[in-house]
């Protein structure tokens, strides 16, 4: 049995399933998203970290440049870097890749036993330190805007024995820092997992543990009200499911959960099940939304998306797109997600392209 299938497994079996249909008059655009709990001081020191910078910095560009998608983009990448190991040597660097390359840093935090004011904290020095390098896109008022993963994933005091958080009313500690968007899901087998997989919803603070267990599926001409309001926050969820291509003793199927590794690196099968299991906006245009995530800070994991795998998995998308008439996909950053989830939420149609920048603009350090 699967470490924590209870979690969400009922949620897999019963959910909607998604058409498989493509073609000319029935397109679809798989919009792919990879973001990466950056930890480059993972089991390492600052020279270590700064090594592993350099690896990106080396090899991260050719294959933006040499990959394009369906719109003509290379892959784009985003770095959730851990503020409260926020070190002005090791983001700069990171910073200078994003301006090549069109990728982007947003906040991914590491907390414990905190309360509301420390949480509250550490997010605003967070914001500061990242927009001093010009990351972080604006707000009408000018004010830095994020977007969120959690350590260890237990967002909102999610993990039943209360480590990793201590905030039970954390989404609207989000919000209230700047936060426009949560992409921690999925954590399975993690126990932090919720039972809404598969989704992009808004969850609404109740002050309890895991607000985010539930919430309101984004659907268009009908949720974006919810946006607008303190105590709800826009979650977007990565793939989460059963994969009987790739089995365990040849008998039982290995959990997709969207994690991208050195052992388990994107491939073009995996990216068929990705456009089954990932969300869509209800009732509105035919954009999947592939919310993936790494960490790829780390050597075993950063060499699959450098190397040989990275290439084989952007070939493979393309040879999808060149025999299956009406696929599409597109290379976008967490950012831009988001900003594809508002725009189908409002109507808008066509390809996803036309609305990358459609509420959250570029960071300065793009523009």
């Amino acid at each position: 049995m699967l470490r924590g299938a209870e979690q969400w497994l009922w949620s897999y079996l019963t959910r909607e399933r998604h058409s498989g249909r493509i073609s000319p008059g029935q397109p679809l655009h798989a919009c792919i998203a990879v973001c990466d709990h950056f930890e480059p001081l993972h089991h390492t020191d600052k020279a270590g970290a700064l090594r592993a910078i350099g690896d990106w910095q080396a090899a991260w560009p050719e294959l933006v440049k040499s990959h394009p998608d369906s719109g003509g983009r290379g892959p784009r990448h985003t770095f959730f870097f851990p503020v409260e190991q926020y070190d002005a040597d090791l983001l700069a660097p990171v910073a200078s890749l994003c301006a090549q390359t069109g990728s982007e840093v947003e906040i991914h935090l590491h907390h414990d036993n905190d309360t509301e004011a420390s949480v509250t904290k550490l997010l605003l020095d967070g914001v500061r330190d990242l927009a001093s390098h010009g990351l972080l896109t604006r707000g009408s008022d000018g004010r830095p805007r994020y977007a969120f993963i959690h350590g260890n994933w237990a967002l909102d005091n999610s993990r039943p024995d209360g480590r990793w958080c201590g905030v039970s009313n954390e989404l609207s500690v989000l919000k209230r820092t700047g936060c426009y968007a949560d992409l921690t899901m999925p954590s399975a087998p993690d126990p932090c997992q919720t039972r809404t997989i598969n989704s992009v919803y808004y969850a609404r603070e109740d002050g309890c543990a895991k607000s985010h267990n539930t919430g309101v599926v984004v659907e268009a001409g009908k949720t974006a009200p919810l946006r607008e309001k303190d105590d709800h926050l826009l979650l977007i969820q990565g793939p989460l499911g059963l994969n009987w291509g790739r089995r365990k003793w040849g008998l039982l199927p290995r959990l997709e959960n969207g994690d991208l590794t050195g052992a388990n690196p994107p491939t073009a099968a995996r990216a068929r099940l990705w456009l089954e299991l990932c969300p869509r906006v209800k009732n509105g245009a035919p954009w999947v939304f592939i919310k993936l995530h790494t960490h790829a800070g780390i050597p075993k994991n950063y060499r699959a998306l450098l190397g040989k795998a990275a290439q084989q998995f952007y070939q493979g998308l393309a040879e999808m797109a060149r025999s299956t008439p009406g696929f599409h996909y597109h290379f976008v950053t967490a950012r831009e997600l988001v900003n594809l989830v508002h725009a189908a939420e409002d109507g808008q149609t066509g390809s996803p392209s036309d609305w990358l920048d459609y509420r959250y603009s570029k960071p300065p350090v793009l523009a």
